[in-house]
């Protein structure tokens, strides 16, 4: 069953990239007391993730935050030295938080996992973003397709706010 407004977000421990390298991070503790944003990427560095997608919310990072939003976090079922490369490669680092979903165990939890193994990818996370405050949904916006990032952007985001 897929999340909708309104629900709760699932348990799920993701991996971040720390100075004394990976750990662990539950959903409790990303999102407990806070206004987020979360949106989700396929891959790291594939073509509409790495050059649309993830660079509309980093330019976009301060208008959102001044919205009240306590952070902006990106998933995908990369491993956490890829993202944390990726972190590093598109000069996000240290404005967005990059969460390792490497099992995709959250993306199928709330029902937003795809087959990818028809690219030789896996099992990998649908292209979403979603407003929580305080581990609820209050907004989600899913792509109908994985090459597209309009619904799901950092512009259609604002516009929640």
């Amino acid at each position: 069953m897929t999340i909708k407004v309104g629900d709760k977000l699932p348990q799920a421990t993701f991996r971040v990239m720390t100075a004394d390298g990976p750990a662990a991070k539950t959903t409790e503790d990303l999102f407990k007391g806070r206004k987020v944003v979360l949106f989700a990427v396929p891959g790291a560095f594939t073509p509409t993730c790495h050059k649309n997608h993830l660079p509309g919310y980093l330019a976009k990072a301060a208008d959102i935050k001044a919205k009240g939003v306590d952070a902006i976090l990106t998933t995908s079922t990369n491993d956490v030295f890829v993202l944390d490369a990726w972190s590093k490669a598109t000069g996000a680092a240290g404005v967005l938080e990059f969460l390792s979903d490497g099992n995709a165990d959250f993306a199928k939890e709330i029902g937003l996992s795809m087959d990818g193994s028809g690219f030789g990818m896996g099992t990998r996370s649908q292209r979403y973003s979603m407003l929580v405050e305080d581990g609820v949904v209050k907004a989600l916006n899913v792509e109908e397709a994985p090459g597209k990032a309009d619904a799901s952007g950092a512009e259609a985001m604002l516009g929640q706010l």
